[in-house]
């Protein structure tokens, strides 16, 4: 019975010993046997139960349980995306859970941490860890605004603009200034198997600073792109992140910052939630909110919900009615 289960009636299938797996359903068991489906299951149970015995008198494969700031980045900026979309929150509470873990746990003494095991974070950060997590916090934003959020991400982005930047020949190295001295300083601008650093520090510093109004953050993405110039005309198929920041800077991202009352938002939240907007970034803030960058600020309250659309750094007259908006963001 558990022969035919796990295929132990058949062949080895892995150098002449059994990898187990599941061959045959219980209900064809149950039927070549003559048996209730409940019984099968019970012997099974009992099988499953020695083998896991057996297999744990054996020394236990290694597992790689460290937590990687970059690859984390990673995770909250797709849960974000997915929560909006997919009107999941528990995407976006995990999202949440993992970017309190890095602000209190990997940011010590304004610097940001590369890896967490065992109660210990240790190692300088990389231009990965900074710039991924800068534009996973500002898809975040989109989902729930956070003052404290924003304001992390600015202290990123002075990071990144003080300890990686090329000042002389623009982009961003790979290493901070403060690391430890390398025979080469790599500034890498060609995808691996996780996006160039500088294509997207060059877009989240892009989007940033049309968010806040900060030209430093879009000069440094200027001039990052100017740097990754000869990798884009060689290499445009291995640069694909740095070819959609390339993409921005020509055709500036679309800002949208909405500001009302908590059930206000949540209606327009609902009414814009079903338009892809991949070029555009949305911000929902409520008329309480205290903190803000001028330059949000400056996007003041009315008496009812409105919303700010930006082109760069030009903003259009309020837009008073979410149908409005979803017609002028198309």
């Amino acid at each position: 019975m558990c022969a035919m289960r796990f295929g132990f009636d058949r062949a080895a299938n892995f150098e002449d010993k059994w990898h187990p797996h599941v061959f045959s359903a219980v209900e064809r068991i149950s039927e070549e046997h003559g048996l209730d489906d409940t019984a099968v299951n019970n012997i099974l149970h009992n099988a499953r139960v020695k083998l896991f015995n057996a297999r744990e008198q054996r020394v236990r494969p290694g597992r790689d349980e460290k937590i990687l700031t970059s690859w984390n980045a990673l995770m909250i900026r797709g849960m974000s995306i997915a929560a909006r979309y997919l009107k999941e929150p528990a995407y976006a509470r995990s999202a949440a859970s993992a970017l309190d873990f890095i602000r209190q746990t990997l940011w010590q003494d304004d610097c940001l941490l590369a890896t967490h095991k065992d109660g210990r974070s240790h190692l300088n950060a990389y231009l990965d860890d900074y710039a991924f997590l800068i534009d996973a916090i500002l898809e975040f934003l989109q989902y729930e605004w956070h003052g404290e959020y924003l304001h992390f991400a600015c202290q990123l982005a002075d990071v990144l603009l003080d300890q990686f930047e090329d000042h002389e020949q623009g982009g961003f190295y790979f290493t901070s200034s403060n690391h430890e001295n390398l025979i080469q300083r790599p500034k890498p601008f060609t995808d691996e198997a996780t996006p160039a650093g500088n294509g997207v520090a060059a877009y989240a510093l892009q989007r940033l600073g049309y968010l806040v109004g900060d030209n430093r953050y879009l000069n440094a993405a200027e001039r990052c792109l100017i740097a990754g110039s000869n990798a884009l005309q060689e290499y445009p198929y291995a640069c694909m992140s740095l070819l959609i920041a390339l993409e921005e800077h020509q055709y500036p991202v679309k800002t949208v910052i909405v500001r009302g009352q908590q059930n206000e938002l949540i209606r327009w939240r609902k009414e814009l939630a079903g338009v892809y907007q991949p070029r555009q970034q949305t911000f929902f803030i409520d008329n309480d909110t205290q903190n803000l960058p001028d330059a949000i600020a400056a996007k003041s309250p009315m008496d009812t919900a409105v919303a700010y659309v930006c082109e760069g750094m030009t903003c259009s007259e309020p837009v008073r009615h979410a149908g409005n908006l979803v017609q002028t963001t198309s």
